[in-house]
């Protein structure tokens, strides 16, 4: 820290409870280029203040220029939904908005800083607003209170969708080689729903619901998710923990409630939560009431108590469904629990010429002959295959000066390389499934591995 502020410094040591001073301090340091510095401060102060607006507003500067822009969205929007005529969190909202490449949006937000408090204007972010949109909108009259609130709106619902990743897929189970019964089981539960809305109705079966896919990792769960939007042209959106747990009290059910909110606003959509079991582990294993109120929220949202999920397909992907709380199984929640396993030899054959598609073949290769040497092996180990493969032909076309076609030999000696990254996983699986098997619900485990037939006891 630059010796300039060492006597500030010395005096908020010596009166840590200090606020005004601790204000000053970090707003100096910010203005200074000081951001980390500014940060722990503030980080310090929130702890004793942890309602101080200019602290919060101060930290969000500070995440801005340490290029922590989803922090920094989260601290300023929660600022404007507590104060909606807070010019100075507007303005920031803006800069955010601007370094995330989102002018016109950054605009809007400037505009109504400015006219809430024209003393909010900021010349540089002006011009450079002005520089990134060449016609800039005119700002709303003096007086016009219905259109601000509808822009922040916009801009919140703009930014949500932004850094969840909202995206239309171009995949569908045509590029996902395998899995036929879980996609009919998909189909079943939310494909022919949203095609045929009619019929459904006509049995009392509403669009949407809960599918759980679990299984070993590399399996192609998270993949399959993504081409089932893509199969009914939806809208995705995958969510992981970091979108969701925050560090301040309540705002997790928040981030979470945001995020089925989008979801319901782009329906038909497919919400997918990626290694759920770390947003809805057993309460019982939660030592933490923080957890729980988290668990608490995802089942509110499941059931849809004050907002319908019609047309809201909520899927979820773990590696550990015995770490998931009871409750999420509840039928009208993930009331259907589907295991994908690694792909069968018909299915590996699928899948490697899908992950041949495109490359240089020499004529005469034989992917079904590949295939059946490769039991065991996960649709990432496949991948793993024909990387290793590539990387051959890759330096034979270096040395030979030419691109070279991939071989049958090149394929096969990969196949060697490459052993089964799923013995662990169902090694663990197996117990469970052997002696903690409540109600039958890891009966598909115990049929894989042979140890109970499909069907029988």
């Amino acid at each position: 820290m630059s010796a300039d502020f060492q006597p500030l410094l010395d005096a908020l040591k010596f009166s840590p409870d200090n606020l005004p001073l601790r204000q000053h301090l970090v707003r100096q340091l910010n203005a200074a280029g000081q951001p980390h510095e500014a940060e722990a401060l503030c980080r310090e102060g929130l702890r004793q203040y942890p309602t101080d607006d200019a602290l919060r507003l101060s930290l969000a500067e500070a995440y801005l220029a340490t290029g922590k822009h989803s922090a920094a969205f989260v601290v300023v929007e929660e600022l404007l939904d507590q104060h909606p005529d807070h010019a100075p969190a507007h303005r920031l909202h803006a800069r955010l908005l601007l370094a995330t490449g989102q002018p016109a949006e950054a605009r809007t937000a400037y505009d109504h800083a400015v006219e809430l408090d024209p003393d909010a204007a900021d010349s540089a972010l002006d011009q450079a607003l002005a520089a990134a949109l060449p016609a800039p909108r005119v700002p709303a009259a003096t007086g016009s209170s219905s259109a601000a609130p509808a822009d922040a709106t916009t801009d919140a619902f703009n930014v949500q969708a932004q850094l969840l990743g909202l995206e239309k897929p171009k995949i569908n189970f045509a590029d996902v080689g395998g899995m036929e019964a879980v996609k009919d089981e998909i189909r079943l539960k939310i494909i022919h729903p949203l095609q045929f809305p009619d019929l459904y109705k006509a049995y009392g079966k509403a669009s949407g619901g809960g599918l759980l896919l679990y299984g070993p990792p590399g399996c192609g769960k998270t993949h399959l998710a993504r081409a089932t939007a893509g199969e009914v042209q939806a809208s995705f959106i995958s969510v992981g923990i970091s979108d969701i747990l925050d560090m301040w009290l309540g705002n997790s059910e928040k981030n979470l409630h945001k995020v089925f909110a989008l979801a319901r606003a782009q329906a038909p959509c497919v919400l997918f939560f990626d290694e759920v079991d770390a947003l809805a582990a057993n309460r019982h294993d939660l030592r933490q009431s923080a957890g729980r109120t988290v668990i608490n929220q995802f089942l509110e949202e499941l059931d849809g108590a004050t907002h319908s999920n019609e047309g809201v397909l909520i899927m979820a992907a773990t590696n550990a469904p015995w770490q998931l709380d009871p409750a999420f199984r509840r039928p009208g929640r993930f009331d259907r629990i589907t295991l994908v396993t690694p792909p069968d030899e018909p299915a590996r054959t699928a899948i490697l010429d899908i992950l041949l598609r495109g490359k240089p073949l020499a004529p005469g290769v034989n992917v079904a002959a590949v295939a059946a040497r490769t039991a065991g092996l996960s649709g990432a180990d496949l991948m793993a295959l024909v990387d290793g493969a590539v990387d051959v032909c890759l330096r034979a076309s270096m040395r030979s000066g030419r691109p070279l076609p991939i071989e049958q030999s090149h394929l096969l000696d990969a196949a060697k390389q490459v052993k089964p990254s799923t013995k662990e996983w169902f090694a663990t699986a197996r117990n469970y499934a052997l002696y903690s098997n409540e109600g039958g619900l890891y009966d598909d485990i115990l049929v894989y591995l042979g140890v109970k037939k499909p069907g029988g006891l």
